[in-house]
């Protein structure tokens, strides 16, 4: 199923994954970090490339990215290049642990094999326990380029709309990319943030929250603005004909993407000016600088009328200052 049209689709696109059990298979993921055999330093690319050059003597085939092999397969297996230079091999599914046993063991020889050759030293182990962050080599692979050099620099800050959370919301709603796509990028997404972190980038997620009918309101008015009416795309209206369907991948990216380090602050914007001014003060709280003001919201929340709560589906709009904080007080209780 390429495009997800309504709820019974995303209903059908979760049965297709229920197996009986004479279907079920398992597959493993190897990571494996190589170090020199005599500095004990990450091993660079050229080390790598030679590592994949020797491999293919078992029958693995190279995968090129501008004349860089950046990984290797063999029938369903896959030996992939991670962040650091790191290497991965993705097993093939199997029927028993019997068989990834076998599987496995055939890797860890043909990479032991490969390790000895080249005078490399192998750790099977989820982090490297030895090499700073500035020491770590990098990866010609295009993906992890673009990310990089669009990441603030030291004294930089940097905004992404909507980020590389497209992913998780639009593209997986829209049939832009597919099931196994969007499954590899909410399992890697949260350890790739601890990446940033660890690089020393600080991280704030916002997510600015409207209502449906919020959405419709301003939607109607675009059609009808001469000077509005380009921002409302074919795109946006046909997003808008699977609210449902999005508002599911919606709940589920902040559910599972939402970790102590990389909390998401979700900011209803049925109000624009207020959703814009409380994302800044959001940002802003959250840093030190020089002359900081740390003063309660001025009297200006207290003049808005057009407050809007969104409580499990049902929303209350035009609310005064007052009539907001007592509904929002009262439903949390």
């Amino acid at each position: 199923m390429d495009f997800i049209n309504s709820k019974q689709d995303l209903i059908n696109c979760f049965q297709e994954g229920c197996k009986k059990e004479d279907q079920l298979s398992i597959g493993v993921e190897h990571e494996k970090f190589l170090f020199d055999g005599h500095s004990n330093q990450r091993v660079n690319f050229e080390t790598i490339t030679k590592v994949f050059n020797f491999l293919e003597k078992f029958g693995w085939k190279p995968i090129k990215e501008k004349n860089n092999v950046i990984a290797l397969k063999r029938e369903d297996q896959s030996i992939t290049l991670e962040p650091g230079n790191q290497v991965e091999l993705s097993g093939a599914k199997l029927k028993s642990i019997h068989l990834v046993c076998n599987e496995s063991y055939k890797f860890l020889d043909e990479l032991k094999e490969a390790c000895k050759k080249i005078n490399l030293k192998m750790m099977s182990v989820s982090f490297d326990p030895f090499t700073k962050l500035q020491s770590v080599p990098k990866t010609p692979k295009q993906r992890y380029e673009i990310m990089i050099n669009e990441m603030p620099k030291k004294g930089e800050i940097t905004f992404f709309d909507r980020s590389w959370y497209s992913r998780a919301t639009v593209e997986i709603t829209m049939g832009y990319c597919n099931k196994k796509q969007y499954t590899s990028f909410m399992r890697r997404v949260n350890n790739w943030e601890e990446d940033l972190l660890n690089e020393g980038i600080e991280l704030r997620k916002i997510y600015l929250s409207v209502s449906k009918k919020e959405q419709q309101t301003r939607f109607k008015k675009r059609l009808k603005d001469p000077l509005r009416y380009w921002k409302l795309t074919d795109h946006d209206l046909s997003m808008a004909k699977k609210w449902d369907i999005y508002s599911f991948f919606k709940t589920q990216m902040l559910d599972r993407t939402s970790t102590q380090n990389h909390p998401w602050v979700v900011i209803n914007a049925n109000n624009k000016m207020l959703a814009r001014l409380s994302s800044l003060r959001f940002v802003l709280n959250e840093f030190n600088y020089p002359d900081k003001n740390l003063e309660v919201a001025d009297d200006w929340t207290s003049k808005i009328t057009n407050y809007s709560y969104d409580f499990k589906g049902v929303t209350f709009e035009n609310l005064s200052h007052q009539q907001f904080e007592l509904l929002t007080k009262n439903l949390r209780e």
